[in-house]
């Protein structure tokens, strides 16, 4: 999971916000579907996507960002940054209670910013913390931060990760706390039960700064299997999901569905890929791994397993961005460039199985994947198909989210994965791929480690000026695609459907729920009463 920054265009600015809204009707539930349950509420502790999603509507940062991914603020009503650009102080709202009355002070953030930086907290984004040389609260409502070195990611990264109650945490172990599964945050809505594998429902906080939300409740149904979770959308039993490529373009296409739900398209902030386990033997010369990219037909991927709802990935960032280097190295799909590369590493089918061997070992691997994601399932697949071709065994194995995390990638306990990120919308990527964030819990999990790439993510987060930055991610992307941690697979589409009665709807380059506060239903057309 990687949280967007922005630089330099901000940071010399000193906004005023004082956002509200009003709700031509009040009321309603939301069902939504999710292939995954959350693992803690806590959110500088998960890094699951679901865990995420509820805990945005639960907590809130210093900072956000709005339909047009603008920097605007949150718990902050506003900021000055010094000319050095190394010192941010934050005027903070005032008049912001905790969910349980208790008032929001400065000594919440920095209390937040006192554990995310304790080595005894298990977080992975520490990082962007740890450049901070001084955090003060000199009163209820100032915040200041002193960087030890110019850090391009300042501003963004006060969002919702680090923001905790004080009065109860404090003194606490926070990996023992009760607040994992019962958190109280600033937020527009507050947990009111969590069935683990079953639902999780939120209310609406009547005592929001911003005001209580439109709709009165939201509630996440956990639905491991996609087919099941589609049934229960026509059925009526789900509001929002995604859908899958066939979903949207077949089995929606109905009077039905053009009556009663809408759907939306956009390039998503995620990419899919194959990745290694680096610190096995198998995977460590960097011509097999690009050999296996040329045994994958990444266009294949993209129309077999998302009928044309994506593109090609060349690397961690997707298309559309500023940052996006369309130059990289490329090493198409050409089984007969993999054999040769294959043979020359000293591969060969001196048995004739059909699968190729070297000093008596035969190259075979298991990749893993998680339960429930078809899409990642179905690329895996047409992996297997492929690396077979060219005489590589490659067997699938599908996991549970949680036992995949805490009982094969915690552990180093895996050969390869297909899996995806969520990106961000600035180009830090520190925490992926620098060689410090190896260690438990942390998400450079596949063992990468390149000097140069150090460095150049490292001079990345120093520089302000963009003509700069971009200069050096697109070196990063260079080494990256010609190194292959990681094969990037594909960047998809996001495929929401909506029931038609919710209005206020604002699709804009955030994606659709950057305004989910401001979404509505008509008085007459309301399903679910709250009492």
């Amino acid at each position: 999971m990687l949280f967007a920054v922005v630089i330099l265009l901000f940071l010399f600015i000193s906004p005023q916000y004082s956002f509200s809204f009003e709700c031509p009707a009040r009321g309603d539930s939301i069902i939504v579907g999710s292939i995954g349950d959350a693992s803690n509420l806590i959110p500088m502790l998960s890094s699951d996507s679901t865990s995420h999603e509820i805990a945005g509507h639960i907590f809130n940062g210093l900072v956000k960002y709005d339909k047009n991914l603008n920097l605007t603020g949150d718990l902050a009503e506003s900021w000055d940054v010094s000319q050095d650009g190394l010192e941010i102080t934050f005027h903070l709202r005032k008049g912001v209670r905790w969910q349980d009355g208790h008032d929001f002070t400065a000594e919440d953030v920095l209390f937040g910013f006192k554990t995310i930086t304790d080595p005894k907290t298990p977080t992975a984004y520490a990082g962007d913390f740890l450049e901070v040389a001084k955090a003060t609260a000199p009163d209820p409502y100032t915040f200041k931060v002193k960087y030890k070195r110019p850090f391009a990611p300042a501003l963004s990264s006060w969002g919702s990760l680090v923001v905790l109650p004080k009065h109860l945490l404090e003194g606490q172990d926070i990996t023992k706390s009760p607040l994992a599964r019962n958190p109280v945050g600033t937020g527009p809505y507050r947990l009111k039960e969590w069935k683990t594998q079953e639902q999780l429902i939120l209310e609406a906080n009547p005592d929001y700064f911003e005001g209580k939300p439109c709709i009165e409740k939201i509630v996440m149904r956990i639905i491991p299997d996609p087919a099941t979770m589609y049934l229960e959308l026509k059925q009526g039993g789900l509001d929002w999901m995604g859908l899958s490529p066939i979903q949207y373009s077949r089995q929606t296409n109905n009077d039905f569905f053009d009556k009663n739900f809408r759907k939306y398209k956009y390039l998503s902030f995620s990419y899919t890929y194959l990745g290694f386990n680096l610190t096995n033997p198998l995977f460590q010369d960097k011509r097999i791994r690009q050999a296996i990219s040329h045994a994958i037909d990444k266009q294949e991927l993209v129309q077999g397993v998302l009928l044309g709802f994506g593109e090609v990935a060349t690397g961690p960032y997707k298309p559309d961005s500023w940052f996006y280097n369309p130059s990289v190295p490329c090493f198409e799909y050409s089984p007969d460039k993999a054999r040769t590369i294959l043979k020359e590493a000293g591969w060969t089918d001196s048995d004739r199985d059909g699968v190729l061997d070297k000093d008596g070992k035969k190259f075979s691997f298991t990749v893993f994947t998680t339960q429930g994601n078809n899409l990642r399932e179905r690329t895996a697949q047409i992996i297997q198909y492929r690396l077979k071709q060219v005489g590589i065994e490659m067997k699938i194995r599908s996991l549970e989210w949680t036992a995949f995390i805490n009982d094969f990638i915690d552990k180093k306990r895996f050969e390869a994965v297909v899996l995806g990120w969520t990106t961000g919308q600035d180009p830090d990527i520190y925490d992926i791929w620098h060689s410090s964030k190896t260690a438990k819990k942390e998400l450079n999990f596949i063992g990468y480690s390149n000097k140069e790439i150090d460095r150049l993510l490292e001079e990345g987060r120093a520089e302000f000026d963009k003509n700069k930055r971009k200069a050096i991610y697109f070196r990063v992307q260079e080494i990256l695609a010609e190194e292959l941690p990681y094969i990037f697979l594909y960047v998809p589409q996001s495929l929401p459907v909506i029931h038609s009665r919710f209005k206020g709807i604002d699709p804009g380059p955030a994606g659709i729920s950057h305004n989910f506060l401001e979404w509505w239903v008509p008085a007459l057309e309301q399903k679910y009463i709250t009492p």
